[in-house]
């Protein structure tokens, strides 16, 4: 396939249209040497063809002029778009077909003085480079019958009949050779290029993939010479390395900020000695004011010099975040093994109740042994409870959420908690339910949001001041996004120790308690998307558990569960 039927795409203009303003200006460099040729003669005493000097003097304007205002020849806008691959019409006439004209002109005005046949292989090999194969040959036959018509018209002006007749022949098979070869070279040029193309395209969108990857990237990355210069840098490495202001991708270097100093005196050391440690190393950088932060630093160089300087590639994390996210694995590895426990437990408990039970029946009236067994029952379901929340946070397949009316489900478990409790009714009862919203719809599983909401109530009545509406359950708005149920009581606020822990696993103030309540009701909210947080409300003084559910907007066809 020639160069004109190119498919492919690229920036700037196109080869097609490169090549053609090459062969521009080599059609003007071949007008002006043949006005040269046309006034050298005239020197050295030859009369060429008056006709032939205004002929070649027109050629030689039409060519300059053709290559100097690409604009108006080009047959539109110059220069062209890279999806044109092919040469216009208006181009093609003027300038192979100028050419097949003059050139003709010239070799039927003078027959016998100068061989003008040789200038017919410039419009030839135009063809055979910029045109399909077909038109290209088209041009060829052309030329060659314009030569052999000279020839004939000078075997009847009776000049030299055979010489002329077998240039004429030699020189057709010679345009038809150059036409083929052009073609042929043509050809192979469009494939290698549409090759180049393609791998550059696909280089190109690697690179794009990788710098969206690195962008991406919780880690941070740089790169950076044995001067300190950071080439690039990712958000997260930025993120790092910012005191408060956010860095500029790149280029910046590491000596402008005092506290970036350890960081850069790793990186020469690294580069002395050309290797850091396989694990990485820590690096303490001191922002002032107290603020510090500690960075793990891993380095690896590359293979190859890069413009004479070999890079090196930092990747840096936070140690804050590696010790949480080492936290997070031992507590999921630890809450694998309590699950696995956990059900282990579960059958022998039952066997134990059940013989404890047997054993009641034969106690019957003997005060020691039923306050003995009253205590196997008693530890028997608190083991049972323990069970229950391993399993209840244990991976495993989340229940599908439903679509939930929050107001009457909220009011329906404060009544059957209340009914549990005892609690006194009316203005004396120690819990008020306070729904601001009464239309409020969350996605949750109706069991686990019980679950977490007589969690709440059991903590807030377990260390509130006695009292009526001494726990409060507000459903309210939070934002155009969020539903916020709150349980507030009135109790001294929590110690800075235990409210640092407050949501963690197997942490409790009390002596018989679990240490799972909190962390479960956490775990339970962030499985459907929500979040729960302790606030302080120092002018009321309450103590509040914050539920944020997200905020959806039921639709006829979703299934909404109601207050029974």
């Amino acid at each position: 396939m020639p160069l004109s039927d190119s498919s492919s795409r690229t920036t700037g203009i196109s080869t097609v249209q490169r090549l053609y303003r090459a062969f521009m200006g080599a059609r003007a460099a071949l007008s002006l040497a043949l006005l040269a040729t046309q006034s050298l003669a005239s020197l050295m005493g030859a009369r060429p063809s008056s006709w032939a000097a205004w002929l070649s003097l027109l050629y030689g304007v039409q060519a300059v002029l053709a290559w100097m205002l690409p604009r108006w020849f080009g047959g539109g806008a110059w220069p062209p778009t890279p999806e044109r691959q092919t040469l216009s019409w208006r181009q093609i006439v003027l300038s192979m077909g100028v050419d097949l004209v003059l050139f003709s002109l010239l070799q039927w005005l003078d027959p016998a003085g100068l061989s003008y046949g040789a200038l017919l292989f410039m419009p030839v090999l135009m063809a055979g480079a910029l045109l399909p194969r077909l038109r290209a040959l088209a041009c060829a036959a052309l030329a060659s019958l314009q030569l052999l018509a000279v020839a004939a018209w000078a075997v009847m002006l009776g000049l030299d009949s055979g010489l002329r007749i077998s240039q004429a022949g030699l020189l057709g098979v010679g345009l038809f050779v150059v036409t083929l070869l052009a073609n042929e070279l043509s050809s192979r040029l469009a494939r290698e290029e549409r090759a180049a193309r393609g791998s550059l395209e696909y280089a190109r969108q690697q690179a794009d993939l990788n710098r969206l990857v690195i962008e991406e990237m919780e880690e941070g990355v740089l790169v950076a010479d044995r001067r300190g210069l950071v080439r690039t840098a990712n958000p997260a490495a930025r993120a790092l390395l910012a005191e408060g202001a956010t860095l500029r991708p790149g280029p910046f270097r590491l000596d402008t900020t005092p506290s970036w100093a350890p960081l850069l005196r790793a990186l020469k050391e690294a580069y002395t000695e050309h290797s850091w440690p396989e694990a990485g190393g820590d690096v303490l950088l001191d922002f002032g004011g107290g603020l510090q932060r500690s960075l793990h630093v891993r380095m690896r160089f590359t293979l190859r010099p890069l413009d004479g300087d070999d890079l090196c590639v930092l990747f840096v994390e936070d140690n804050r975040h590696l010790e949480a996210r080492n936290r997070q694995e031992k507590l999921a590895a630890m809450g694998r093994v309590s699950a696995g426990i956990a059900h282990e437990i579960r059958n022998p408990l039952t066997a134990i109740s059940q013989a404890n039970a047997l054993l009641e029946e034969d106690c019957a009236g003997q005060p020691r042994l039923e306050q003995l067994t009253r205590m196997v029952a008693s530890n028997v379901e608190r083991l049972k409870r323990i069970v229950d929340d391993v399993m209840e946070v244990a991976p495993g397949i989340a229940p599908v959420p439903l679509v939930l009316a929050l107001s009457p489900l909220v009011r329906e478990y404060c009544a059957d908690w209340a009914a549990t409790q005892r609690l006194p009714e009316g203005d004396a009862s120690p819990l008020r339910v306070e729904i601001e919203r009464e239309h409020a719809v969350v996605s949750f599983d109706p069991e686990h949001l019980r679950r977490i909401l007589i969690n709440l109530l059991d903590n807030g009545l377990r260390h509130t001041r006695p009292g009526a509406a001494s726990v409060r359950v507000q459903v309210a708005e939070q934002g155009a996004e969020w539903i916020r149920l709150s349980v507030l009581s009135d109790a001294d606020p929590l110690p800075a120790e235990v409210e640092r822990h407050l949501f963690e696993p197997f942490f409790s103030t009390r002596s018989r308690g679990t240490g799972l309540g909190l962390y479960i009701c956490r775990e339970l909210s962030e499985r459907y998307g929500g979040r729960i947080d302790y606030h302080r409300l120092d002018a009321q003084h309450l103590n509040e558990f914050r539920l944020l559910l997200p905020r959806i907007a039921p639709s006829p066809a979703q299934e909404t569960v109601h207050e029974r």
